[in-house]
C-alpha cells in the first residue's frame, strides 16, 4: 500500500516539479496519478492537442451526482531574473513560512486537495469528493475548459466547485473575467527619412495603445454600476505589457507585436469590448493602406475567460461559508477558472490557503498560519461530506 502522505510532504514533492507553462507537467501528472492509483484511486487525464500537458481528474465516494470539486490548476509562472533566497522549487521554511514557486499559487491547495482525496477514500463518504487539477491556466486559462468537457461522462457530476486560489480561506464570490488579443501589425519599410512613404508598424501600434489609455480614462470617470463598484477597480481595464517590433532606428517598422488584455467587470461583455477593440484596428488599418494597400493588421484571441458572478443561493458559496464561518462579501479583480466551472453550469466559489500578493512574486511563499487554515478546511469538508 502507497504511504499516505502528510499536506506538507504533499506540497514538497508538487513544489518539487518545475511546472513553468512553457514546460510539461506530465511529470507531475504522472506522479500524482501514481500515488492517487496506489490508494485505490481512478484517474482520468485529459491531453492538450500536442500531448506536452495534460489535466488530472478523480472521483471518491458513491458514484452519484452532487458531490463537491476541489480544483486547482498546475502550472507556475517562471522564476527567470527574479532574486531567490532559495530553491524556487524546495519548498523552504522560515519565519513562520514556506517558500517555493507555487506554494501559494496554487500548489498549496492542490497539495491540501491530494490529502482530502485520499484521506475520504480511507474515511468514507455519503456525498462525492472530485479533484480537477488543470493545465496553461497561468496562460489565460486556457486548459480548464477542455477538461471540464473531458469531466462530463467520466465522473458523476458535481454540484458545487471549489476553487483554491489564494484568498487568505474567504469565500470569494466574483471576479472580473478577461480577454486577450494578440495584435499583429504589419507596415512597410522604408528609410526613415522618407517614413511618410512606408508605414511604421511601432507607431501605428503606439496609436491603438494611445487609443486604449484614453478609454480607460473615460471608464475611470464613469460611475460604476453597483455590481462593478464591488470591485477594485469599478471598471473595465486595457492593459499592453510586452510589444515587440522593429529593425533599426533608421527604418519605418514593419512589424510590431503586442496582447491586448481586458479585465472586464461581469456587468458588462466581454465581446463588447472585443468588438470595440476590433473596430479601433479596423479604422487604423484603413489609414495605413492609404499609403501602402499592402499593409495590414492580422489579429487572433488568445484566451476569453468568463467572470464569475455572485450567485443567488449558491450551493458551493453556502458550503465555503459553513466551512469557514466567512459572512463577507468578497471579489476579486484577477480571473480563475471559477468562471469557467460557472459558464459551464457549476456553482462555483473561490476559496483557498495564502494571499494573491504573494503570487507570481519572487520569495514567493505561503504562511504556516494560511496553510494549517487550508488543513483545517479540508478537515471540515471530509466531516460535511460524511
Amino acid at each position: 500500500m502507497t504511504t499516505r502522505l502528510s499536506p506538507l510532504e504533499l506540497m514538497e514533492k508538487l513544489v518539487s516539479f518545475p511546472t513553468v507553462s512553457r514546460d510539461s507537467n506530465l511529470p507531475l501528472v504522472d506522479w500524482v496519478e501514481e500515488y492517487l492509483t496506489g490508494h485505490g484511486i481512478v484517474c482520468h487525464r485529459h491531453y492538450r492537442e500536442d500531448n506536452e500537458q495534460a489535466a488530472l481528474f478523480a472521483h471518491v465516494g458513491p458514484e452519484v451526482e452532487g458531490g463537491v470539486i476541489l480544483s486547482g490548476h498546475t502550472d507556475v509562472v517562471p522564476v527567470d531574473g527574479q532574486p531567490w533566497a532559495s530553491d524556487p522549487f524546495t519548498v523552504t521554511e522560515r519565519d513562520g513560512k514556506y517558500f517555493g514557486r507555487g506554494t501559494c499559487d496554487m500548489k498549496g491547495f492542490d497539495a491540501l486537495a491530494l490529502w482530502a482525496l485520499v484521506e475520504a477514500k480511507y474515511q468514507g463518504v455519503t456525498r462525492p469528493l472530485q479533484i480537477a487539477l488543470s493545465y496553461d491556466e497561468e496562460v489565460g486559462c486556457v486548459g480548464a475548459p477542455p477538461m471540464i468537457r473531458a469531466m462530463q461522462g467520466p465522473i458523476p457530476r458535481a454540484s458545487a466547485v471549489i476553487v483554491g486560489e489564494p484568498s487568505e480561506m474567504r469565500a470569494v464570490t466574483g471576479h472580473k473575467g478577461g480577454i486577450g488579443i494578440v495584435t499583429n501589425i504589419v507596415g512597410f519599410e522604408v528609410h526613415s527619412s522618407l517614413m511618410h512613404t512606408g508605414v511604421n508598424a511601432i507607431m501605428e501600434a503606439a496609436k491603438i495603445i494611445d487609443w486604449t489609455n484614453q478609454v480607460n480614462a473615460e471608464e475611470m470617470a464613469r460611475e460604476p454600476d453597483e455590481l462593478a463598484a464591488m470591485f477594485e477597480p469599478p471598471w473595465t481595464l486595457g492593459h499592453v505589457g510586452t510589444i515587440q517590433g522593429g529593425t533599426a532606428n533608421n527604418i519605418t517598422a514593419k512589424d510590431c507585436r503586442f496582447t491586448l488584455g481586458y479585465r472586464v467587470v461581469p456587468s458588462q461583455s466581454a465581446e463588447d469590448w472585443r468588438d470595440r477593440y476590433i473596430a479601433k484596428l479596423r479604422e487604423v488599418e484603413a489609414e495605413m493602406k492609404k499609403i501602402r494597400p499592402e499593409a495590414r493588421i492580422d489579429f487572433e484571441q488568445a484566451f476569453d475567460v468568463p467572470g464569475l458572478v455572485p450567485e443567488e443561493d449558491g450551493a458551493a458559496e453556502a458550503l465555503a461559508r459553513r466551512l469557514t464561518g466567512d459572512n463577507g462579501t468578497h471579489v476579486v479583480s484577477y480571473g480563475t477558472e471559477a468562471g469557467q466551472f460557472q459558464a459551464a453550469g457549476y456553482s462555483a466559489v473561490i476559496c483557498g490557503p495564502g494571499s494573491i500578493e504573494q503570487a507570481h512574486q519572487p520569495d514567493e511563499f505561503i504562511s504556516v498560519a494560511q496553510f494549517n487554515a487550508g488543513h483545517d478546511f479540508m478537515k471540515a469538508l471530509l466531516r460535511e461530506l460524511a
